[in-house]
């Protein structure tokens, strides 16, 4: 296993949002990692109103598991962005997919209700 990715956000004073994931080498006999956060805002892609989501990334790791204060710091990048929850989901499953190469990697976001409607949309990528 290669462990010469360095981790360059935990321990460090990062205030901006961040574009990737960083990971660490995954301990052995780990077979799933879930997080959740209730607080990922975004906002509607057609009225630039606030959307707030409550998101679960499940994943079973391979090499590397997702550094958490890194992944709290990308999600924070969306706060600012005009994204459908579908394609947030989506591309929060590529992001983990691409960073920490897991077995599989499972995303639910929740998007809280306006105007009566809650939306759920799943994104799930395996290799």
């Amino acid at each position: 296993m290669d462990d010469s990715r360095p981790l360059t956000i935990l321990g460090s004073t990062v205030r901006h949002p961040v574009e990737h994931v960083e990971v660490f080498p995954a301990p052995a006999h780990v077979t799933s990692v879930r997080f959740t956060n209730d607080e990922l805002n975004s906002m509607c892609p057609v009225t630039q109103q606030p959307d707030l989501s409550t998101v679960i990334i499940e994943y079973v790791p391979d090499q590397w598991c997702v550094e958490s204060k890194s992944l709290k710091l990308y999600l924070w990048g969306f706060r600012e962005r005009a994204v459908f929850a579908e394609v947030l989901a989506a591309e929060i499953a590529a992001e983990i997919m691409h960073s920490a190469r897991p077995r599989s990697v499972k995303v639910t976001l929740t998007q809280r209700p306006r105007g009566g409607i809650e939306v759920q949309a799943v994104a799930e990528l395996a290799r």
